[in-house]
């Protein structure tokens, strides 16, 4: 099917996308009458969206947006913001990133552009924005979506009206604003893996001009990935250090289990006061605590057994020592390295050699060797022992007040300030082994102000939004890394800071009632400042150099300043500190412009073309496993994307076809590089991205409604950095010019009927709905590890619906992936670590719901 889409020209594939897709405008979950007076005939319903901060029917909105409403999201058993990634056209969300260990982690692509990392070195290239209030980290973005009352997916850069980071684009998730009677909405649902969840919303009336909502959350479920006992490791035939012996941010959870389970609940309070017609002030508090198992880890191969090559470095070297060897296979020195050993913590010599304990050739005795034997060949099962567990807390308050001046003049104001504290440890070695134990502890406070003053002149002509923004964000993440049975242990906190302030606006001018001019810009100067305390707590190069003979290293009890400084450790009153001493600070500053035009030849119909730039800070490199003189650090990114759509809705509103081509120039683009065991950010170079979606709803008749969607990219280095260049291999695909940027697929095709039918004259009512969704392959890291690729994939999701009279309540049945298909969606080619591993979709899934409303 995609390939007979690939060859039709464009007037074709808005034909069959006028068949097929949801956007902004399609997901309702009723689709109501377009005109009163012919309830039965069909029709599309609008979508008032706020993505130009003012309220606006989507259809008018001169900006690619792919807008969900509550009931569509509940429809389509859409749970988190990664679940948007099927209904969006040319959007890839992924619950988690490489070693993240949590699904609450959002790795989010719009458009070719995003972020695959959840250091707080990293910005993301998608700004995600809860009521107006900008998230920073990608940590806690993957979102929950309970009482939200829409979610707008604006598409391009939209630094103009929104805050930072918005180069890709931006997810802006409003939650639902209390009513000024009583209400109660809720649901309860049961499901596959011991699913249990119960959400609510209801709006309490305290007064006349004093509403409030109360909003709630649990959820329980049990991992669908097993941890198997590894065969023959019963107790006494190897010896192990437990995870407990090395340095980590916890020790939950370790020995056989599952991963992938959740215990996790969410509570959100508002306050809407409006003491005159001219003010109203709302108040915003909400709480979230999950508990997680870590995300489900496959071990996928080893890389140790190629002796003297680039693979051998820490699995291989580990081999080479318990089996006495000290040359022709590491080396040496590293598995000399073995004869000393620290758990981080107390001294140098703090753990058991284990140089030679296999030297009597029985593999098994002692240690068990790492290799390809603890490769389970099944996706949702390891033979992993250790860490296992991501714990976060996030909190956080908004206030938002509105004075209209006088009736075309309003002045908004949006305080807030935030907390997000995390942990996380996870396994991913998947063998009973140390070979590659992770843990991390992040801590994070921001606080944000925001002013707008949002006017309209010349009879309504002229519709403005000028803005100020300030922005603080500060914290640290301590990184906790074991590789290879302690030869090299990670320990080291990171300190970073923030400070951003913006001015913005935005004027929208419709001369005539043909013609609507858009002209914007953004100014931004930001500072950062970065501390690295990053440690090799093993002393590993310092054991390399006493190997080696070097003189000034012949005795490490104590680390001379001499064997430091031969060993190139920067810090003198820390040997073991990888990082300078002192902070690091960077200074960056802005404009980004935007200019469009719109044509409106009648009331259905906008034609609309647009050229904007966005952009995002760069900063420093926070992973390191060598000690270096100054702390790497990488520059800020750009894109400049051309655009030109239409929006229209025809056949007397039965049909509703959007249309976006684009093309970027994608400069300094920051990616995730691996060098050696250190995944580290840099500048990749500058790409080339291009593309076209198309979106529809097809509504000929009430019970009737198809909604669907076609995304289109090309995504290709056009300029790669020569540090940046990696060469195609037999197990990567490589970067250079003509090469593919991660996590964008040439095609994502999403289809959705749906059929409401009346259940006898009660008023019940039975919705039958379906989603199918096509996505070509993608690359899932930057270098195109074969090993790594996501294929491409078929996903179906299904469900049934009985509504009773009067909408009271309702009863759903459904599954998700009915079909099974499974794929890599993150996953890390460690070579030098010793593995290849990742995180494969969530299985099949069923699922009950009752849903009540009074």
């Amino acid at each position: 099917m995609i390939k007979m889409i690939a060859a039709l020209p464009v007037a074709s594939v808005l034909a069959v996308a006028a068949g097929t897709l949801a956007p902004a405008y399609a997901q309702e979950a009723a689709p109501a009458p377009a005109a009163q007076d012919a309830p039965q005939s069909g029709g599309i319903q609008d979508i008032v969206v706020t993505a130009q901060r003012r309220s606006e029917n989507v259809q008018k909105v001169p900006i690619a947006i792919s807008a969900f409403t509550n009931d569509a999201l509940q429809e389509r058993a859409v749970q988190s913001v990664a679940a948007l990634s099927g209904l969006a056209p040319n959007v890839t969300f992924d619950a988690g990133t490489p070693f993240s260990g949590s699904s609450s982690v959002l790795a989010a692509y719009v458009r070719g552009i995003g972020s695959n990392d959840f250091a707080f070195n990293i910005d993301p290239g998608v700004g995600v924005y809860l009521d107006g209030v900008y998230l920073a980290r990608s940590v806690g973005a993957n979102q929950e979506l309970g009482d939200v009352e829409r979610i707008e997916v604006l598409k391009g850069p939209q630094g103009t009206l929104f805050g930072r980071n918005t180069i890709g684009g931006a997810i802006s998730i409003v939650t639902h604003d209390p009513g000024d009677t009583f209400r109660f909405i809720g649901d309860a649902t049961v499901g596959s893996y011991k699913l249990f969840q119960a959400r609510g919303t209801a709006d309490i009336p305290i007064a006349d001009t004093l509403s409030s909502s109360v909003s709630f959350s649990v959820k329980t479920r049990d991992g669908y990935f097993k941890r198997r006992s590894f065969p023959g490791a019963q107790p006494g035939t190897y010896d192990v250090e437990p995870s407990t012996a090395y340095a980590g941010a916890g020790y939950e959870n370790t020995g056989i289990g599952r991963e992938g389970g959740e215990d996790a609940w969410s509570l959100r309070t508002k306050l809407r006061w409006e003491p005159s017609d001219a003010v109203r002030v709302t108040l915003t508090g909400d709480y979230s605590s999950s508990k997680q198992e870590q995300l489900p880890n496959t071990l996928l191969a080893t890389t140790p057994n190629v002796a003297g090559g680039a693979f051998d470095v820490f699995a291989g070297s580990y081999n080479c020592a318990i089996a006495g060897q000290s040359t022709g296979c590491g080396n040496g020195p590293p598995s000399f390295a073995y004869a000393y050993r620290r758990a981080g913590r107390t001294g140098l010599f703090d753990l058991p050699a284990i140089f030679g304990v296999n030297a009597d050739a029985n593999p098994d005795n002692n240690r068990l060797p790492y290799d390809n034997r603890f490769v389970t060949g099944d996706k949702d099962s390891s033979y992993a022992t250790g860490l296992n567990f991501a714990r976060m807390q996030s909190y956080g308050g908004a206030g938002t007040i509105e004075y209209d001046l006088s009736d075309s003049l309003t002045l908004k104001s949006i305080t807030s300030y935030r907390e997000l504290h995390w942990k996380v440890g996870m396994d991913n070695d998947g063998s009973p082994l140390n070979m590659l134990q992770i843990s991390f502890e992040m801590n994070q406070k921001q606080f944000s102000q925001e002013f707008q003053l949002l006017g309209k002149a010349l009879d309504d002509r002229l519709k403005y939004v000028l803005g100020a923004y300030y922005f603080k964000e500060s914290g640290n993440l301590h990184d906790y890394v074991t590789f290879a049975e302690g030869l090299l242990q990670v320990d080291g906190n990171n300190i970073l800071s923030t400070k951003n302030g913006a001015l913005f606006g935005q004027l929208d001018f419709k001369p005539i009632d043909l013609i609507g001019i858009t002209v914007g810009a953004r100014y931004t100067k930001e500072k950062k400042a970065f501390e690295g305390f990053q440690s090799d707590r093993n002393g590993l190069t310092y054991k390399i150099l006493n190997g080696f003979g070097v003189p000034p290293c012949a005795s490490l009890t104590p680390i001379s300043d001499d064997c430091r400084v031969a060993a190139g450790f920067p810090n003198a009153d820390a040997p073991l500190q990888l990082y300078p001493g002192g902070v690091n600070r960077k200074t960056f500053d802005n404009f980004s412009p935007k200019i469009g035009v719109q044509f409106y030849p009648t009331d259905d119909f906008m034609a609309y073309a647009s050229w904007s730039k966005g952009y995002k800070t760069g900063g420093w490199t926070t992973r390191l496993s060598n000690p270096l003189p100054d702390a790497p650090s990488f520059d800020e990114e750009k894109a400049t994307t051309w655009e030109i759509g239409f929006k229209s809705k025809l056949l007397n509103r039965r049909l509703q076809l959007n249309f976006a081509a684009f093309t970027t120039n994608y400069k300094g683009i920051q990616l995730n590089f691996q060098q050696g065991v250190s995944p580290t950010i840099q500048n990749a170079g500058d790409a080339r991205i291009k593309g076209f979606e198309a979106e529809a709803v097809f509504a000929p008749v009430r019970a009737f409604t198809l909604t669907s969607s076609v995304g289109y990219i090309d995504a290709k280095y056009t300029d790669v950095l020569p540090g940046a260049v990696v060469a195609p291999s037999v197990i990567q695909g490589g970067v250079f010019v003509g090469a593919e940027l991660p996590k964008t697929p040439h095609w994502k095709v999403n289809v959705s009927p749906r059929i409401e039918l009346d259940v006898g004259s009660s008023g019940a009512k039975l919705i039958m709905l379906a989603d199918w969704t096509y996505t070509s392959r993608m690359r899932n890291d930057t270098e195109g590890t074969f090993l790594l690729d996501r294929k491409a994939s078929n996903v179906v999701n299904a469900n049934v619906t009985l509504r009773l009279p009067d909408d009271r309540y309702s009863v759903t049945v459904g599954g998700t992936n009915i079909f099974d298909e499974r794929f890599l969606t993150t996953g890390q080619a460690q070579i030098a670590g010793g593995q290849f591993y990742g995180t494969y979709n969530r299985p099949a899934e069923w699922y009950a719901r009752l849903g009540v409303k009074f």
